[in-house]
């Protein structure tokens, strides 16, 4: 049965030091490159009906890397709007806002958890449609494919906090017996070592 692959880019200068990452369009570090490339042994072999990207060049970059053929650009997979927090770590938030939590309170002149599910939803649908031609990839960004992978299974936007996403991972959302279902999550080439500590960082 066909599945939605997600795909998130390959490390940045930002993701590697947890700064939140939206529209400022970075390119992918030489590690980065590196993760990139070694998706392929991911995705290979399959033949994508489609494969969507976010406009942003980390994305399209992974996506090429990778070796996936990109035939739709598409805004709404572009990251969640930081607004006033782009480039900002959530400790330094915090700093000012000792509870903000992105999933529950999004950003001041950016987005808001309703705005991001909605355009994720549109992504979804667009892509869904296409399952009974072949598999369809999205490749984009850490929060907004955790949405994705919330909304796909019925949950809300904020229940993408409990689905961790790493640089440079492969998901895959499907169905089981009619019903929506996440088949695999956060799936990489050289996963972390047990215990290492490492934590995915925004975008």
């Amino acid at each position: 049965m066909a599945e939605i692959v997600l795909v998130r880019h390959g490390e940045t200068t930002w993701s590697a030091n947890h700064q939140h990452t939206s529209y400022t369009d970075l390119e992918l570090t030489p590690k980065g490159e590196r993760q990139a490339r070694e998706v392929a042994g991911l995705v290979g072999g399959r033949r994508f009906a489609a494969v969507f990207a976010s406009p942003r060049r980390r994305a399209l970059r992974t996506a090429e890397l990778a070796g996936l053929t990109v035939t739709g650009v598409v805004d709404d997979l572009a990251e969640w709007n930081y607004g006033d927090y782009e480039g900002r770590t959530a400790d330094q938030i915090r700093q000012e806002r000792p509870d903000w939590l992105l999933w529950t309170d999004g950003c001041p002149n950016g987005e808001s958890p309703d705005q991001v599910a909605e355009r994720l939803d549109r992504v979804l649908a667009r892509a869904a449609a296409l399952l009974e031609t072949g598999d369809v990839a999205l490749v984009g960004h850490g929060h907004s494919l955790r949405v994705a992978g919330a909304r796909w299974i019925g949950l809300s936007a904020a229940d993408g906090a409990r689905l961790r996403l790493d640089t440079a991972t492969v998901s895959a959302l499907g169905h089981e017996h009619g019903r929506p279902v996440i088949l695999r999550w956060n799936s990489a080439a050289h996963p972390p070592a047990a215990g290492a500590g490492t934590t995915p960082g925004p975008h």
